[in-house]
């Protein structure tokens, strides 16, 4: 079944790889586009895509007004993210929500949502298929050992921190960690925030500098030796496999999903 999908966000880094995945990797139809950035404008021409035009609007109510939308794909920003969420939802619409930022409390509103409006919302941290292996990997080492602190590294232009990717692979950690008590000192921090924040017991320390794109390691330490996890997207085209794979399976779920390895096997 081919899809008619509208990417929110579409001017962003990461919208507009997606845009570019919908029209050149996919049998789904782009029907739609949203940003508040060129506006009026004509989103093929400006990403030197082959169709017909679709001209980006401000306005994502509007946009959906307008036309019969299956998905709506979301990368924008934390602050606003919710507002879209629950517009797409209460209007019938799939949501695949790459965007982070998003509470537990969100994600009960969220599945109540779905539910009620027999649609499917995927919020998916991380739409990089090693990065979903890596939190797995991390998790299966928690049933092992127990100590152990989370570095995510992103982009400087990234608002929030932490990264979604480390809060979820923190919640996974712990779901398998035998105890969240990691060392019984009295640390004193010379500097507020050096040893970065707590996610119940899990340290985790967020880097933003010009040049990364989205990396994260976990590092476990025990008597004589430590274990890292690590992995690395160098581009946005990493993320493209995973919005496929979502694509792919959204139609066939009701309510919310929360992470891609949800639906990776």
């Amino acid at each position: 079944m081919n899809k008619r999908v509208l990417v929110n966000g579409a001017c962003g880094r990461m919208g507009q790889e997606v845009v570019k995945t919908i029209v050149n990797d996919t049998a789904d139809e782009l029907v739609g586009v949203c940003d508040k950035n060129n506006e009026g404008k004509d989103i093929k021409k400006l990403l030197s895509l082959p169709g017909p035009e679709v001209i980006i609007e401000g306005d994502l109510l509007s946009s959906i007004k307008k036309r019969e939308v299956d998905i709506i794909i979301d990368f924008t920003t934390p602050a606003v993210v919710m507002d879209n969420i629950e517009l797409g939802l209460s209007n019938g619409i799939n949501m695949i929500v790459g965007t982070t930022g998003i509470t537990e409390v969100d994600l009960q509103r969220i599945d109540k949502l779905a539910c009620d409006n027999d649609v499917a919302a995927l919020i998916i941290p991380n739409f990089a298929i090693g990065a979903v292996l890596m939190m797995r990997f991390a998790a299966e080492a928690a049933k092992y050992l127990n100590n152990v602190e989370i570095i995510e590294l992103h982009h400087d232009q990234k608002v929030d921190a932490p990264s979604g990717t480390a809060v979820k692979t923190a919640e996974l950690i712990n779901y398998n960690r035998i105890s969240n008590q990691q060392n019984n000192i009295d640390e004193i921090e010379k500097l507020p925030g050096a040893r970065g924040g707590d996610s119940n017991g899990i340290k985790i320390h967020s880097v933003r500098l010009p040049g990364l794109i989205a990396h994260q390691e976990v590092i476990y330490g025990t008597e004589g030796q430590s274990l890292t996890i690590r992995h690395d997207s160098y581009n946005r085209k990493s993320f493209m496999p995973g919005v496929k794979l979502a694509l792919d399976k959204v139609m066939g779920i009701k309510g919310l999903v929360y992470g891609l390895e949800k639906v990776l096997d």
